[in-house]
């Protein structure tokens, strides 16, 4: 009867310890230079419908339903997902532009699990009428998810479909 009580007070505190050393959260980021200028870049990729031109995500289902809202290129605009297990189903609204600079918006996954991530698209002068194009996205990992992330690491997880689309980015932007 002892030997449970303390294996499970054993389990508790070893929860408790993992819980206390586990990342709170998470920043993914990856950057390319296009030979564009900036202001054409930026006016690209300021519209959420042109996300499915160069997104990952959009090649691995093509039959996802997608509907969108509010105008897009602007804040509030909303596109809204749904797909097979690979992507799951969420929305994304665009929650602020800078001209020039920076598209910031909200990911709210809904399916696989629910999580809510910021992300955004910045844009600077490389010089010679090219422009670096950084995508990343930020989260804060909630209990139980941020015990399994210190098994799991979100930067390889995500971070080889950043880097493949922003070189489908390149390709739609150069060509």
């Amino acid at each position: 009867m002892y030997t449970l009580l303390y294996i499970l007070v054993g389990f508790v505190v070893l929860i408790l310890i993992l819980a206390m050393i586990a990342p709170k959260t998470y920043e993914v980021s990856r950057s390319i230079s296009i030979s564009k200028p900036v202001s054409e870049v930026f006016e690209y990729l300021r519209f959420l419908k042109h996300q499915d031109e160069w997104s990952p995500w959009g090649k691995r289902d093509p039959n996802m339903v997608k509907e969108f809202t509010g105008k897009d290129g602007e804040v509030g605009a909303v596109s809204r997902w749904k797909g097979n297990k690979e992507v799951g189903e969420g929305e994304q609204e665009l929650t602020g532009i800078t001209p020039n600079k920076e598209v910031r918006s909200q990911l709210r996954f809904l399916k696989p699990w629910k999580s809510q991530s910021d992300a955004y698209l910045r844009v600077s002068d490389e010089g010679s009428g090219a422009t670096k194009v950084t995508w990343g996205f930020t989260g804060k990992n909630k209990f139980p998810i941020s015990i399994m992330m210190l098994f799991m690491n979100m930067d390889k997880m995500v971070g080889k479909d950043f880097e493949e689309g922003l070189q489908s980015l390149k390709s739609k932007l150069e060509n």
